[in-house]
């Protein structure tokens, strides 16, 4: 197994399951629930990157020019944030009060739908996704070779996880959501709009998924409709890992089960990749139901 190699990949494969686990976190931060249609969304993002830049944008600016792969993740992050603002609208503000096994059968039952109707749109069939990004080596030696789609990958992972932390960090709105995560009731005397506060939470954990869907689907360029479980599910696996609820335990996550899976593909046992992230899943739970990062809490019944 070539060590070195073996840890680009896996930082490049953690990046985009740290984006996609943002989304699950920050939205269980908030409400308290898991969307389990999180992947879903991002399965949309790669599909609205083929249609961005085969269809939409490539009469302006040929494939894998620079111009049209901005476009192509303004594109992707736009729809999605629409979808998931859409999304928690129609089906999960009207449950807002209901009790969370309601949300959590509605949240499997909106991922179904996205599924379905994806296949019925879309089509069944598996599709080539353009090459966005030109890909050539830019580090070639006898251990390692280090590709643009890599460092794209990493680079933009990394800049959407910073851009995200100044958004929580140095903002009126990210105060806002860090008050409606801490204590809703509390926020919403205090005369924080507890809607718009959440309604901006989808926006940003579905745009992240969207442009999660345009890198995975450059560094892996077949993309169907049910492409989104998988991923979806090692994603929360990875939020799960870091703490769910927690950004950077999240981030944190992503990291490690992208490592993880691309070091046990490395030793050959690539049948067990997907097996030893739900192992870790149920190792954690067992051991520290609170995550790497987050913190111990009482469950009120």
């Amino acid at each position: 197994m070539q060590l070195l190699q073996q840890l680009v990949n896996g930082v490049s494969l953690g990046a985009i399951y740290a984006l996609i686990a943002l989304g699950y976190t920050m939205i269980y931060g908030v409400l308290r629930f898991i969307n389990f249609a999180h992947g879903d969304v991002f399965m949309v993002g790669s599909y609205v990157g083929y249609f961005a830049a085969t269809v939409w944008v490539s009469h302006l600016f040929p494939v894998g020019t620079l111009p049209n792969t901005i476009l192509v993740f303004l594109l992707a992050m736009v729809i999605c944030a629409a979808l998931g603002a859409t999304i928690e609208f129609l089906a999960y503000r009207p449950l807002r009060n209901r009790p969370k096994l309601t949300v959590l059968i509605t949240a499997i039952g909106v991922s179904l739908f996205l599924e379905y109707t994806g296949q019925l749109v879309f089509g069944p069939n598996p599709r080539g996704f353009p090459a966005i990004i030109k890909n050539h080596p830019i580090v070639h030696t006898a251990s390692v070779t280090i590709d643009t789609v890599e460092v794209v990958v990493i680079a933009v992972s990394l800049a959407l996880m910073l851009a995200l932390r100044v958004v929580v960090m140095k903002t009126k709105i990210g105060t806002a959501m860090r008050a409606v995560s801490f204590n809703q009731q509390a926020a919403s005397l205090m005369g924080i709009n507890i809607s718009r506060v959440i309604t901006f939470t989808f926006i940003i954990g579905s745009a992240l998924a969207g442009a999660g869907g345009v890198l995975y689907a450059s560094q892996y360029p077949s993309i169907e409709p049910l492409m989104g479980i998988l991923p979806g599910l090692k994603a929360f696996v990875a939020a799960v890992l870091g703490g769910i609820g927690n950004i950077p335990g999240a981030a944190l996550g992503g990291m490690i089960i992208g490592l993880v899976e691309t070091f046990v593909s490395g030793t050959g046992a690539s049948t067990y990749r997907d097996a030893i992230a739900f192992a870790i899943l149920i190792a954690i739970l067992v051991f520290r139901p609170s995550g790497l990062l987050g913190k111990r809490e009482i469950e009120k019944v």
